[in-house]
């Protein structure tokens, strides 16, 4: 009772102002505050831009055009032909407007907006693995900053049983059981336990400052961070990087439906005004005009086996790095749960190494007190029961840290 009351009043300035963030909320902040997530918006405006820019070629194109030209004669008129008007000059300048419709593309602006929206999905996702990646280093800044607060309290356990202690060699001194000398050996253990606790609150100060880094915010020393509910392992695997390789295969199939568009013909329909100087007399200085136009393209023949192939390449190749993934991720995920059997088999011991522990310090302390054991003895059974307490406490830590990685690991 009196080591709780004591760690209490140790810890009040620190819980008079601090602040206190979970883990849920550090991930939050980390992602807003990550330069990357603007580039979500960027690439909702640039696949917006690119299937409207898409969606325009159904309307009516409209081209402009004006030339001047000299030629030779190509009548070859006699004079008795010049004297009827039929007489041609070797040079016209003309202006024209043409407007025309598309009537059949053969698929092709749908296809190019099926790519477009897929190559925007592909850096979607690509953009969610940076992400996920963030989320594992929050998460290992968060847990080593739990791990640092266990092993703050139990120094600071550590240093009330020594203050108990040295009060006890304190006491028996004025009876004439106990010497300067054991006062002395108290007293070197509770100055060790004091520059173990400065060194670890200065590791969780700069663990607090790169934290405070991804999540943009100052987090000082007071800073609390809440221990994480406990969460079973999922089972399935719902890693972005799946989506990703999932997106990039959609993406190749957009290319492909494209690619046989081109072997499609188009069917425009036309009208066209011109007007020019006149070539010869007989000829009016304007022209209208209109139909339909059939085009069939059949140079993309030339390289369509190529272009199959090397889509069917980029296709192994994701197939590829997705086998590679997965056969990683497996083994990850294999040694994360053996890491959390062997540490819910260490905590039940750690249980009994405690109690134990406690036990050995308790006659310890009695046996000084009757003159049968050394301060050191008892000094050394001090520093046991810390490190046992301290071992179940790290132990318990980790084993919420691989859960969270587990879980990681497998795409929560």
């Amino acid at each position: 009772m009196r080591k709780s009351i004591y760690i209490i009043i140790c810890m009040l300035p620190m819980l008079a102002q601090a602040q206190s963030l979970t883990l849920e909320e550090c991930k939050q902040m980390a992602h807003d505050n990550y330069p990357a997530v603007k580039q979500y918006d960027l690439i909702e405006l640039s696949r917006d831009y690119t299937l409207e820019n898409a969606q325009k070629a159904w309307l009516p194109q409209i081209s402009v055009s004006a030339n001047a030209m000299a030629f030779t004669n190509v009548l070859g008129a006699s004079p008795a032909m010049r004297q009827m008007g039929l007489n041609m000059k070797n040079w016209m300048a003309s202006g024209s407007v043409v407007v025309s419709q598309n009537l059949y593309d053969g698929g092709q602006i749908k296809s190019q907006k099926e790519v477009a929206s897929a190559e925007a999905n592909v850096r979607n996702q690509q953009l969610r693995v940076s992400l996920y990646e963030l989320n594992q280093r929050v998460e290992q800044l968060y847990f080593g900053v739990l791990m640092l607060d266990e092993r703050l309290k139990q120094t600071l356990l550590l240093q009330s049983d020594l203050d108990i202690a040295r009060k006890g060699i304190e006491s028996m001194m004025r009876g004439g059981v106990a010497n300067q000398s054991d006062w002395d050996a108290v007293r070197v253990e509770e100055v060790k336990a004091r520059q173990a606790f400065d060194a670890q609150q200065a590791s969780r100060t700069a663990y607090l400052k790169m934290l405070g880094i991804f999540v943009g915010r100052q987090l000082g020393e007071k800073t609390l961070l809440a221990i994480p509910p406990v969460k079973d392992a999922q089972r399935e695997n719902t890693r972005p990087e799946l989506q990703y390789y999932t997106a990039q295969g959609r993406l190749i199939e957009a290319q492909r439906r494209l690619l046989n568009t081109r072997l499609m013909p188009t069917l425009k329909v036309f009208g066209m005004g011109t007007y020019h100087t006149k070539v010869t007399d007989m000829m009016k200085n304007s022209l209208l005009a209109g139909g339909l136009t059939l085009n069939w393209n059949i140079g993309s023949l030339y390289t369509r086996r190529n272009d199959i192939r090397l889509l069917e390449a980029q296709s192994r190749q994701i197939d590829s790095q997705r086998e590679t993934f997965l056969f990683n991720n497996s083994l990850q995920e294999e040694n994360g749960s053996g890491n959390i059997d062997i540490l819910r088999r260490q905590i039940e011991q750690d249980e009994e190494i405690v109690r134990l522990r406690e036990n050995i310090r308790s006659k310890s302390e009695s046996k000084v007190r009757l003159g049968t054991e050394s301060v050191n003895e008892m000094l050394r059974d001090i520093n046991a029961v810390a490190q046992a307490r301290q071992q179940k406490a790290l132990h318990e830590i980790e084993l919420l840290r691989e859960l969270y990685a587990l879980n990681t690991i497998k795409g929560e």
